[in-house]
């Protein structure tokens, strides 16, 4: 009897194990699902993994109805004429192929990585791009087991060169949380404890993916790959893919991927040209130094090289960018809530930062164009230093000849060169030292007697230290320079020579100070001292009878203290707010004109004036900025946003053209000139659809501003040692609202970008000797109400790629002649109040195609071709309208830059 028991104590033993161990059934409905989310399903109801190529299984639909089936007869029936198979290994691993199926027979320990990753997690190593098929665990379930979220974090850093990827996107593709890469490579998500999938993209690059176990705070540092396609250098991103969830709005970031792409004026990559495919981000035609953003003016934005001003961002008067995208690593342009630790501009902040060699090998890229050609060159030096040096050039004065007004133009030339160089030394895990230099120079010349020529001139030295896991500060000096100047030899008795010149020094201490995972701390200290050169003339050449006459340098200091708070409320809300303190000292030498109180400031009104010494303070300003912003998260796929911030700037273009021109010159405020003063509130509404294929935003704001610059009819303003006679101080105010639809992924990627704006302007000096268009708000020169910009990118296979641009924008504001009369026995002519018309419409259509060499990894050089064509369709867009007295008739002229199509080619080469 005892035999008996045993047995059946043994066989049910047996049938016990045996049922533990069965393979597990599916009973279920799956209806319309992609094959993503039914594998997230199947691997949530069983110990089943999944591995597949996401680009293979995006078109499949799964749609079945399974009773207590096992996963190969569902599977048999997914795949089903798709031409995919899969294999499933003894550790239950599916693997999804396409055509054969592969060996799934592997080390036996390859997949046993706990405690590998456990260690390294401690250390804060980086993992390699081969680990995206294991499983971590991050964290301990030991630490706070009551919350039911953790902290990832970690450092994204490229495999190539080892240098941390700046703008790479986190993404958990489940939910969709995702965050991107600060300067540091650093990213943060806060999680649900448990498995997950990671995914990880440096945009333009490859994708990697690391599946996670999350079981409390942890790190998880990733190395991925760059992509190596030659025309993979920037892409245009409204936030890099997380708009919803970055806290910053107003913000459009261009990193390294698709500019290269976008059919460039000359066939040059321009940085400048893919900013102004950005909704609010415009330019009042052609050809024209800087931009113009949310109804500002070009002189309201600040253009940083690194931490250096540059204060004239183009070349050829502005037919190409002063930036060589191939030393460019990323661009932010902060047009909204501008951080605190920017400051002294009016409209926005444009952030280009430099690119560092690599660090494993010597590399370079480069470019044949038939205007210009380019060539840099970076790698190590040593075992702690890399270098990046690179250059362009061009040969462009055939490219006159296709102007409109080429009749005028035969004897003129354009040539510029720009050098870059950035060397970077890490003194050790705690200290880094980077230096940046830029170096440029232009001539050019539109009639053979008369010659202009400015330059560039921007160096800076910068002390990377981490004091702890906690606090990093940036320390940085250097010297910003700007020269222009003009040569006239038309006649040898009148031969001049003109010039005027910025010249700045600047230090700065910046700190970060992480205080816990739900603050984020930014204080510092910023200051300048500026020495400009407001005009000369001199004569030129031994018969020349010009009188030597040159304006009085002026010189200031400006000393910023800032900080700034970025705070995680909760899950859904967040905020920032922080403040700065601006104190701003004009000083002798100088000699100050004193008028008749309370009166117009007039030659009339003239009483005396007031000398001050060297160092002396001759003016002084002073006041606050505060800068707030929210983000409240609706949902994983939407957000809204609001913001609030005010600004201050205390140099000043002196400017009565619409875009910068060569006699326009730079300003401190003084005593009659004071600091331009604004704010701006914005709210915003942003959206991701189709699972992040495409992102939607939209911005209201509303601006005002005072002490803007304007001018009396017929002011000089070339070496007028009076300036403040001609110069009457304006408020402004500027709204709209902006939309953005992009498509980030597949064949076709592109963005639609509507802004409509208004900038207005009217008289506020009291009193004054001229009243505006009677003191009321007129429109500004660069208040353009409508712009619409398209852009499209196909890719026909992975060689060849198509660009479409398409441009349309309301004419900018112009004053008119509207009638004449007779006065004092001569003709006199009348002209429209200021502003009161437009020139025609602006409309540009261009298109280029991009061709890749192979795509071998062991070759020589990496080359690809672009070429295409600017403005496809001939549009004589008028620049400005004219008019000038011929046989005593007043007749206008419409100017064009480009009244034709205008083909280009280009050799890139990466090696």
């Amino acid at each position: 009897m005892k035999k008996y028991l045993l047995l059946i104590l043994a066989a049910c033993l047996f049938s016990g194990v045996k049922a533990q161990t069965s393979t597990p059934k599916f009973t279920g409905t799956y209806l319309g699902m992609s094959f993503e989310r039914f594998a997230e399903k199947i691997e949530s109801e069983s110990y089943y993994r999944f591995y597949f190529k996401k680009s293979e299984v995006d078109t499949i639909q799964v749609s079945l109805q399974a009773t207590d089936s096992d996963i190969r007869m569902i599977l048999n029936q997914v795949f089903a004429q798709t031409g995919l198979t899969y294999s499933i290994d003894s550790s239950h691993r599916i693997w999804v192929t396409k055509g054969k199926k592969i060996q799934v027979e592997f080390p036996k320990d390859y997949f046993q990585v706990q405690e590998r990753q456990d260690k390294l997690a401690k250390a804060g190593d980086s993992l390699g791009a081969f680990d995206k098929n294991k499983r971590f665990v991050i964290g301990s379930s030991a630490t706070n087991p009551q919350s039911k979220t953790a902290t990832l974090s970690g450092i994204v850093t490229s495999i190539e060169s080892g240098k941390p990827m700046t703008g790479a996107i986190v993404l958990e593709k489940v939910d969709y949380q995702q965050v991107a890469t600060d300067r540091n490579g650093s990213y943060q998500l806060i999680l649900p404890k448990g498995r997950h999938t990671i995914w990880v993209q440096n945009i333009g690059g490859f994708q990697e993916q690391r599946q996670i176990d999350l079981k409390g705070d942890g790190v998880l540092n990733m190395s991925i790959e760059e992509s190596i396609l030659s025309l993979d250098e920037v892409v245009i991103s409204s936030g890099a893919l997380s708009n919803v969830n970055k806290l910053d709005m107003g913000v459009q970031s261009i990193t390294i991927a698709e500019v290269k792409r976008l059919p460039a004026v000359m066939g040059e990559v321009d940085v400048l040209k893919g900013i102004l495919t950005m909704p609010g981000v415009n330019t009042v035609g052609e050809a024209t130094s800087g931009f113009n953003v949310r109804g500002g003016a070009a002189d309201q934005n600040l253009i940083l090289y690194g931490n250096s001003t540059v204060f004239n961002p183009t070349h050829a008067f502005g037919f190409f960018s002063a930036f060589n995208a191939d030393i460019v690593d990323a661009v932010e342009l902060y047009k909204g809530s501008v951080p605190v630790n920017y400051g002294g501009r009016l409209s926005s902040v444009l952030q280009v930062d430099p690119k560092f060699g690599r660090s494993d090998k010597i590399g370079g890229s480069g470019g044949i164009g038939i205007l210009t050609s380019r060539l840099s060159l970076d790698g190590p030096i040593g075992d702690k230093t890399t270098f990046m040096i690179g250059g362009r050039t061009t040969y462009s004065d055939w490219a006159l000849d296709l102007l409109e007004e080429e009749a005028d133009l035969n004897d003129s030339r354009i040539t510029f060169y720009d050098i870059n160089a950035n060397i970077q030394h890490t003194i050790n895990e705690q200290n880094t030292l980077e230096l940046t230099a830029y170096l440029s120079q232009d001539d050019f010349q539109f009639d053979p007697d008369t010659t202009y020529s400015y330059q560039n001139i921007n160096i800076a030295l910068g002390w990377k230290h981490f004091f702890n896991d906690e606090l990093e500060g940036r320390f940085t000096v250097g010297s910003d320079n700007y020269e222009f100047g003009i040569i006239g030899q038309e006649n040898p008795l009148n031969s001049f020579a003109f010039g005027f010149d910025v010249n700045q020094l600047f230090a700065k201490a910046d700190f970060e100070y992480r205080k816990s995972d739900r603050h984020i701390l930014n204080f510092g200290v910023h200051g300048i001292q500026y020495r400009l050169n407001p005009g000369r003339n001199q004569p030129y050449g031994p018969e020349s009878i010009v009188l030597d006459q040159e304006l009085d340098e002026e010189n200031a200091r400006e000393i910023s203290l800032y900080f700034g708070d970025e705070f995680t409320i909760s899950e859904k809300l967040s905020v920032s707010y922080g403040g700065r303190y601006m104190l701003y000292q004009l000083l002798g030498p100088a000699t100050v004109n004193l008028y008749v109180p309370d009166a117009p400031i007039t030659d009339s009104n003239l009483i005396g004036e007031e000398s001050y010494g060297d160092g002396k303070t001759i003016q002084t300003y002073h006041g606050p900025e505060f800068r707030v912003a929210a983000r409240y998260t609706l949902d994983n796929k939407s957000s809204v946003k609001a913001g609030f911030n005010t600004m201050r700037q205390n140099i000043h273009l002196l400017s009565n053209t619409s875009s910068i021109a060569p006699t326009d010159s730079w300003k401190l405020s003084d005593t009659y000139i004071r600091p331009q003063t604004g704010g701006q509130a914005s709210v915003g509404y942003y959206r991701n659809l189709a699972k992040n294929q495409l992102e939607f935003s939209t911005e209201v704001y509303y601006r005002y501003m005072a002490n803007l610059l304007d001018y009396r009819s017929g002011a000089n303003i070339v070496l007028n040692e009076s300036i403040e006679q001609d110069v009457l101080n304006s408020d402004g105010k500027a709204y709209g609202i902006e939309l953005l639809l992009k498509k980030n992924t597949g064949s076709l990627k592109g963005s639609l970008a509507y802004t409509y704006s208004r900038s207005l302007m009217k008289t506020s000096d009291e009193p004054s000797i001229e009243k505006i268009n009677d003191g009321e708000y007129y429109s500004s020169n660069f208040d353009q109400p409508h712009h619409l910009v398209l852009t499209a990118n196909y890719e026909l296979n992975k060689r060849v790629n198509t660009s479409l641009g398409v441009n349309y924008s309301t004419g900018r504001p112009i004053t008119l002649p509207i009638s004449k009369f007779d006065y004092a026995g001569s003709e006199r002519v009348y002209f429209s109040e200021r502003n009161s018309y437009r020139i025609p419409d602006y409309f540009r259509v261009d298109f280029s195609i991009n061709i890749e060499g192979s795509h071998k990894i062991k070759k020589l050089a990496h080359s690809s071709w672009s070429l295409g064509v600017y403005n496809v369709l001939g549009r004589s867009n008028p620049y400005s309208v004219y008019y000038t007295p011929v046989q005593g008739q007043l007749r206008g002229y419409q100017l064009s830059i480009f009244a034709q199509p205008i083909p280009f080619i280009t050799y890139n080469f990466r090696f």
